[in-house]
């Protein structure tokens, strides 16, 4: 190597260090060190690809690339693949080579995309921190097939010296980005308690939760899924551009279904691979946004039931290199979604508690009170008729005296069942057995059928309770029948109170009015709802009615 030569490259390794520590802006940087280096070696085009996965790749820099590359916005250099990429993604693409030619030139020649300036070939350089490749970089010049090595060399001191440089940029814009998304999960907390606060139910506070985080954080899509039935389901999502995801279950591939089980048990944050990205979105949503490459995070979080878990999903549109961060700050947002449901959850059991407690006041305070007066005035009622009726002749008062007995016999009926129902009893022989009584008192033939042998916590069983009361009452009023079938299915998981009539139907069509006989089904799904279960009404004209409840049970009545 001659003494020119020397000063010359150690000329342009200084040059390209002074370039390269003048930004910490990665995009800018890379754009005026690719400039920087075809000034001092001669070549006249070059670009770079960022790429840390095998199939994903990012166009960064370019300058001087020929008009055939920059056509439709350079869509040439933005999608397929080539053979110094195949290389670099196999492992063969060690340290800098020439490439005997350029696939995504030759396919401008091909095609007749335009003018290629006379270039053919170039010469590839991998771009590697340590042992962590980033990408590559390819320059080229009009009519040269062939580098030798001096220059390869010298390509790859510049390599070396970028990728360190691209190394220090992305780790300085991960922790700004740490930064930033720490600073947004104060204020996302902060607003979650206040809506927690306004919330009536977990399931309202899961459809919430995503539309903050929408607000909060620059992920365009933020979706809560969970299991049913064996199928998929999103019970929440936001999305950036206004798209209405479907919430309706949907199916994924085999794979991909054993791969979310797997989020859904551990504790950390994944990264899904750009297939998996794909199919969930389409998935969710029927239509789909043109958006920048996209990364999805999931993590796995607990209580939106009281035994099963859900997953949170993200897309952030930072590049792999800052999905630390996301995912760290993911964890710590499913932690206080977790911890939230949870403070609802026995929120809603200490105020459960504080009702029964109330309901068993009253009930002794009917009982002791109003129940007593109306027993009383129903006995002398009964008295001052036998006195009457003693009498030779028909006194005026006795009609009147008969008609305050059966008034006072029925209000004290009526109280009875309201004491009943306050404080229901019963349940000491069974849910089955509490429910037969109440459709026997409402004159209903009642048909029991029970599989499973299970002791039920006494929250669910009470609101079990309720909800029956309230769906043989509406079979009593609505359906015209005479009988109905009460079934109770249990398992380590959940439990099932399905009631069944053979009526004239038309629950749903009262379910979607907003009449007072559509309360009753209203509060019957409220009642669920606090259980964190649900209800299906299958009902049709003419042909009966099925109400079904499904509550969740807790991991340790298993």
């Amino acid at each position: 190597m001659s003494e020119e030569t020397g000063i010359h490259e150690l000329l342009t390794l200084k040059t390209i260090a002074e370039t390269l520590n003048s930004s910490n802006e990665l995009k800018p940087m890379l754009d005026t060190v690719m400039g920087k280096l075809l000034d001092l070696t001669g070549n006249t085009a070059g670009w770079i690809f960022l790429s840390e996965e095998n199939m994903e790749y990012e166009f960064a820099a370019d300058r001087g690339l020929p008009p055939a590359l920059q056509r439709d916005n350079k869509q040439p250099m933005q999608c397929g693949s080539c053979w110094c990429l195949d290389r670099l993604w196999d492992g063969r693409l060690e340290h800098a080579v020439n490439i005997l030619n350029c696939k995504r030139l030759s396919n401008a020649r091909q095609n007749n995309w335009g003018d290629t300036l006379g270039i053919t070939h170039h010469a590839t350089i991998p771009l590697h921190s340590g042992d962590r490749y980033l990408g590559l970089m390819n320059v080229a010049a009009p009519g040269k097939a062939h580098y030798p090595d001096s220059e390869l060399a010298l390509l790859q001191s510049v390599a070396l010296q970028i990728g360190s440089a691209i190394e220090r940029m992305q780790l300085y814009s991960t922790e700004q980005r740490r930064a930033n998304l720490y600073a947004k999960l104060g204020e996302f907390s902060a607003a979650l308690n206040i809506t927690a606060s306004e919330c009536i139910s977990p399931s309202i506070l899961v459809e919430k939760t995503t539309t903050l985080i929408g607000q909060y954080f620059d992920w365009p899509f933020a979706a809560i899924i969970g299991q049913h039935a064996g199928k998929f389901e999103v019970h929440a999502a936001a999305h950036a551009a206004n798209i209405t995801p479907e919430l309706a279950p949907f199916e994924l591939s085999d794979s991909f279904k054993n791969r979310l089980r797997d989020i859904a048990k551990g504790q950390r944050f994944a990264t899904l691979t750009s297939d998996e990205e794909q199919e969930i979105t389409h998935s969710c949503c029927s239509e789909q946004p043109v958006t920048e490459r996209v990364v999805m995070l999931a993590v796995p979080f607990r209580q939106i039931t009281a035994h099963g878990s859900a997953i949170l999903l993200i897309t952030s549109p930072k590049a792999l290199a800052s999905a630390t961060a996301d995912g760290e700050v993911l964890e710590a947002i499913a932690e206080h979604i977790s911890a939230t449901l949870e403070s609802i959850q026995l929120g809603e059991k200490r105020r459960e508690i504080a009702r029964l407690d109330e309901r068993n006041r009253l009930a002794r305070d009917l009982h002791d009170s109003v129940n007593q007066i109306l027993f009383s005035l129903s006995m002398t009622a009964k008295g001052v008729e036998s006195m009457l009726q003693q009498e030779h002749t028909s006194h005026p008062a006795a009609e009147a005296v008969r008609d305050i007995q059966e008034l006072s016999q029925s209000a004290l009926k009526e109280m009875r069942a309201l004491i009943m129902q306050l404080r229901p009893a019963g349940l000491e022989a069974g849910l089955l057995t509490a429910l037969q009584a109440h459709g026997q008192q409402l004159g209903l033939l009642i048909q029991t059928q029970r599989s499973g042998v299970l002791e039920l916590p006494r929250n669910v069983e009470e609101g079990l309770l309720r909800i029956g009361q309230e769906a043989l009452n509406n079979v009593r009023k609505h359906s015209g029948a005479s009988k109905a079938e009460v079934s109770l299915h249990l398992n380590a998981t959940e439990v099932i109170l399905s009631i069944a009539d053979q009526g004239k139907g038309g629950a749903k069509r009262r379910c979607n009015t907003d009449t007072n006989e559509s309360l009753g089904l209203h509060i019957m799904k409220e009642r669920a709802e606090a259980l964190y279960g649900h209800i299906h009404i299958y009902s049709e004209e003419h042909q009966g009615t099925t109400i079904e409840v499904t509550i969740p049970l807790p991991l340790q009545s298993t």
